[in-house]
Parts: C-alpha cells; sequence; structure tokens
C-alpha cells in the first residue's frame, strides 16, 4: 500500500473516532480490493454502523484520489473476535482473554501453538514479558519478541 492511500484512510477514520488496525491490498487485476480493518478509539466493538460509516468516508475520498483504481472495491470490517495480537497495546487491552499462542523455538515447550489465559504484561519499552495462565493449571512467562503468532481464541462452546 502507498503513504498517500494510508493517509487518506487514517484521516478519515480519526474524524469517526475510529483507528486503522490494518489495510491490505488484493484481488485481482480486473477487480482490486483495497481491505481496511478498523477498531474503535474508546475500546467498544466494532459495529456494522461503524464499518458502513467508514466505508462511506473514505470512498468520498478515493473517488477523487489518482492512487486508486476506479475498479478498485473497497472492504471495511473489524480485526474479527479471533483478531491477531501484535504488539504490547493489544496484549494489555485483552489481559484476562483466551489466546492461541505460538513462540520461537526453544521458548516454550508448553506453548506450540497452545491457547492460555492472558494473566498479564510485565516490562515495557521492547521488554514486555506475557505472563500466560494454561487451563490444566500453571503459568508460562514468554517475552513478547519471542512470539512468532497470536490471536484471540473465541471459543463457541461458551
Amino acid at each position: 500500500m502507498n503513504a498517500a492511500l494510508q493517509n487518506i484512510v487514517t484521516s478519515e477514520l480519526a474524524l469517526l473516532g475510529l483507528e486503522l488496525f490494518e489495510l491490505r491490498s488484493g484481488g485481482t487485476n480486473n477487480r482490486p480490493v483495497v481491505g481496511v480493518r478498523i477498531e474503535r478509539k474508546d475500546g467498544e466493538k466494532v459495529t456494522v454502523e461503524d464499518c458502513a460509516r467508514a466505508s462511506r468516508a473514505i470512498e468520498a475520498r478515493l473517488d477523487g484520489a489518482s492512487d486508486v483504481s476506479a475498479r478498485s472495491v473497497l472492504e471495511v470490517s473489524s480485526p474479527g473476535v479471533e483478531r491477531p495480537l501484535r504488539n504490547a497495546a493489544d496484549w494489555r487491552r485483552f489481559v484476562g482473554r483466551e489466546a492461541v499462542v505460538t513462540a520461537a523455538e526453544g521458548e516454550s515447550a508448553s506453548l506450540t501453538s497452545r491457547e492460555a489465559k492472558i494473566a498479564a504484561v510485565e516490562g515495557e519499552d521492547g521488554e514486555e514479558v506475557i505472563v500466560l495462565e494454561h487451563a490444566k493449571g500453571g503459568t508460562s512467562r514468554i517475552a513478547l519478541a519471542a512470539v512468532k503468532k497470536a490471536r484471540l481464541a473465541f471459543n463457541w462452546k461458551r
């Protein structure tokens, strides 16, 4: 994605009390897709109306932009119930929730793509350590830098 497109999207979302979670391009040459995933600044869940308002605002700005093809399709959505956890702020926001975590080799044998509850985030400034509680008991401590992939876990049975 180019910086001009990201600036347009970010500025329009800010006016609506929303933030850009992810900006992606995809689709085909005949039908390019601009994917915008949004979050609310107030921490509440993203609603369908939030997505509709964001879509209208972004489309109005993109109609006059030369950086985006007239054939492009804009898709606005939330990060979803199994949203990725990408940085310390995400981890702190979701303390108490279940997550599926994959750690770097040798970091913790009990964490190889296992589900655990986010108990705490300790440290700061790139030295954060994630504390996870396992359903069968016990905890794991893992450096945030050693997390290869993580997402919130959604359990249908609850």
